[in-house]
């Protein structure tokens, strides 16, 4: 049985995935196609998008909340890359209570239906390793050679930034530019940090599409060392996808809490 993907420290206290090739029984939505799994985020983006109640989101987002002791990602992982998601649907929650038609009920199923959207692809992410996710994109969905290897570049050079991110906090420090309790300085610094760290990005980008040119990367047909599988298992979860979509508005409309985006 393969053990399931977590975040570890590096030498630096940097964090970085460990995602297994194939799911065991435990975690058995790692051993899925990332292909399905990107169909199946997708499905229920689009599916979510004409409701607007919190009921319809809200049966979603329970069923995928209740995949992910299967995904073999650990808490720590899911807060930290679920975090800007979970800030985004307060916000948007927020927003609509104080300016939407629908008060608190509005306000709560923009915010629900947010986070129904965002995690069943972050967990898509997270829980497929980055080559299987590449050599899927290009064999079962017919994406590019370009922008499938670009997704596996983001994938892999995640860990490198957030590692990044450590060694321009300790720089600065070093340098003695400390925030203490100014939470003014604190804003600064922290925006100062984070362009800092685009720099690095673009440079880091610039450098590895040199290197793809020069090994005459898209240039002609090229030839997979993987061959990408679809199982049984992956038209499930596009037909239990579909089910679960079919399911929530139903549900919705017998409780007589549907809500659609045009109505």
């Amino acid at each position: 049985m393969s053990t399931p993907p977590h975040a570890r420290a590096t030498g630096g206290d940097a964090l970085t995935l460990d995602v297994p090739g194939g799911g065991g029984a435990r975690y058995w939505l790692t051993g899925l196609n990332p292909a399905a799994k990107l169909l199946a985020a997708l499905a229920i983006g689009i599916g979510l998008i004409p409701a607007v109640d919190a009921v319809t989101g809200g049966v979603v987002l329970l069923a995928v909340l209740l995949t992910v002791p299967f995904s073999g990602v650990d808490r720590r992982t899911l807060l930290v890359l679920g975090g800007p998601f979970l800030l985004m649907g307060l916000s948007s929650g927020a927003v609509n209570y104080l300016y939407g038609e629908h008060g608190l009920e509005g306000a709560v199923g923009a915010a629900v239906r947010l986070l129904a959207i965002a995690l069943p692809g972050l967990l898509a992410a997270v829980s497929s390793d980055p080559t299987e996710m590449s050599d899927g994109l290009v064999q079962k969905l017919r994406v590019p050679e370009r922008p499938a290897m670009g997704v596996l570049a983001a994938l892999r050079l995640i860990p490198l930034l957030a590692d990044q991110w450590r060694t321009i906090t300790l720089a600065r420090r070093a340098r003695g530019l400390e925030a203490g309790r100014n939470p003014v300085r604190i804003v600064t610094l922290f925006f100062g940090r984070l362009f800092a760290l685009l720099v690095r990005s673009i440079r880091t980008g610039t450098l590895l599409a040199t290197a793809m040119d020069a090994r005459a990367f898209g240039t002609g047909r090229r030839t997979h060392a993987r061959h990408s599988r679809w199982r049984t298992a992956d038209t499930l979860l596009l037909a239990g996808t579909v089910l679960l979509l079919v399911g929530a508005y139903a549900l919705s409309a017998r409780l007589g809490t549907l809500v659609l985006l045009f109505s």
